[in-house]
């Protein structure tokens, strides 16, 4: 099996570049599995976790807020306003924004701006999701 080059890029900096076997994201239709020869597309990305599978079937864990994702028949790149390695997921401060949005969407007294309140909690749920993910691969 050929594989492809995969690009990682932060607002920030570039997280991961090289090559993988698949390359696994999260798309604003559905979950994306991408390999080699990939038919030519571009999508948005929900925040999430991408999934890099290398060639000797280690695999590399990132969170991103969203963002855009573009397949080349020998290369995905992902551009992201915030991507991070998800072992570099501060897994507290996440459970702490989850539990705030939570209490902010319930408190009717509050006046606050409902989508920034419901994109915060997305957020801090994909976070969560990944570092999971990542404890669970971990224990493998």
């Amino acid at each position: 099996m050929s594989n492809i080059q995969c690009d990682i890029v932060s607002a920030e900096s570039a997280i991961f570049k090289g090559e993988a076997s698949m390359v696994v994201a999260s798309g604003i239709e559905g979950e994306l599995g991408i390999t080699a020869q990939h038919t030519p597309l571009i999508t948005q990305l929900k925040p999430g976790e991408i999934r890099v599978i290398q060639a000797d079937g280690t695999e590399e864990h990132f969170y991103v807020s969203g963002g855009i994702l573009e397949v080349q028949p020998s290369l995905v790149s992902v551009l992201a306003d915030t991507a991070v390695r998800a072992d570099d997921i501060d897994e507290a401060a996440a459970i702490k924004a989850k539990e705030d949005a939570e209490r902010l969407l319930k408190d009717s007294n509050k006046k606050q701006d409902l989508a920034m309140v419901q994109a915060d909690l997305a957020k801090a749920l994909a976070q969560i999701s990944a570092v999971a993910k990542l404890k669970k691969n971990l224990k493998r």
